[in-house]
């Protein structure tokens, strides 16, 4: 992350959410926004050099990035319907749900919570692609590494006392073990009862197997060479564990072969996730 300008990782994530409404039929995630917030010179060089979004890795990734977000955001309807009424993104990027909420400022208010430099680089981009902000979203600016997410969403209006449902997308590999297991411990214990949180994280290197091995020695090498190397990784059996330890009364891990099933069957383009992440939901 760069103190003035947006994290590399944000902008080729958001750059992969805009190739697969441009390169992928059925899309998995549905997402116009992604289009416009990128920018027409950037998605006119998607739409001129597909190829480059076509390799193994790119495709992956690709289908991983649209997997979590549908996940995330299919399991928020479901919440929404049990009473929820406030949504938590946390290192949200460039995540484009509160330009494309369906819900009434009534039913649901949004959180975006990331650090200062991204927020500030996404409110330029909403502005040059004249995407409003809406009234049911609230920018928390936080630096995972220094600052406490109960410290800074307490300065924004947010109701500590409400059930909530936070997604947590493309974060915890980034950032360090204690920084991950604080803001998970905060949800746990400070969050009422149904609270719900869906993260991604990063799986040991020792468990793909051999036949995923380089694409995920491919991948972590593509982060590291932009500065953002993955610091953080989780055993499933034993990430279960903790997260019952700090107080998650309810937890389903997601895998690629369930992602797969779930949302990639029987394509004709073969486009599916990889092995190296997985999904957690977890319930307080």
């Amino acid at each position: 992350m760069e103190n003035e300008g947006p994290s590399l990782t944000a902008i080729r994530v958001a750059m992969s959410r805009a190739a697969h409404q441009l390169l992928d039929d059925p899309k998995v995630l549905d997402d116009p926004i992604a289009l416009k917030i990128i920018g027409s010179q950037t998605a006119s060089k998607i739409r001129a050099t597909p190829v480059k979004f076509q390799t193994a890795v790119s495709r992956y990734l690709r289908a991983f990035l649209a997997a979590r977000s549908r996940y995330a955001e299919d399991e928020l309807s479901e919440e929404i319907k049990r009473g929820v009424g406030q949504y938590i993104i946390l290192g949200a990027g460039l995540d484009t749900f509160a330009y494309r909420n369906p819900y009434p400022l009534s039913m649901l208010r949004i959180f975006e919570v990331d650090h200062p430099a991204t927020q500030n680089w996404k409110r330029k981009k909403l502005g040059e692609a004249g995407i409003p902000i809406p009234k049911s979203l609230t920018f928390v600016p936080i630096d995972f590494e220094r600052q406490t997410l109960a410290g800074q969403l307490r300065k924004t209006g947010f109701r500590i006392e409400e059930r909530s449902f936070f997604s947590w997308l493309g974060v915890t590999m980034y950032l360090t073990r204690d920084a991950v297991i604080a803001t998970l411990k905060h949800v746990a214990t400070a969050t009422p009862d149904g609270s719900e949180i869906v993260l991604d994280y990063a799986i040991s290197p020792s468990s793909p197997s051999p036949a995923r091995q380089s694409v995920f020695q491919a991948l972590a090498q593509r982060v590291a060479d932009v500065g953002e190397p993955w610091q953080t990784y989780f055993d499933p059996h034993t990430f279960v564990t903790e997260l019952r330890t700090m107080g998650f009364s309810c937890t389903e891990d997601i895998g690629p072969d369930e992602l797969n099933m779930r949302f990639f069957n029987h394509r004709v383009d073969d486009l599916k996730v990889g092995g190296f992440t997985h999904l957690m939901k977890a319930r307080v």
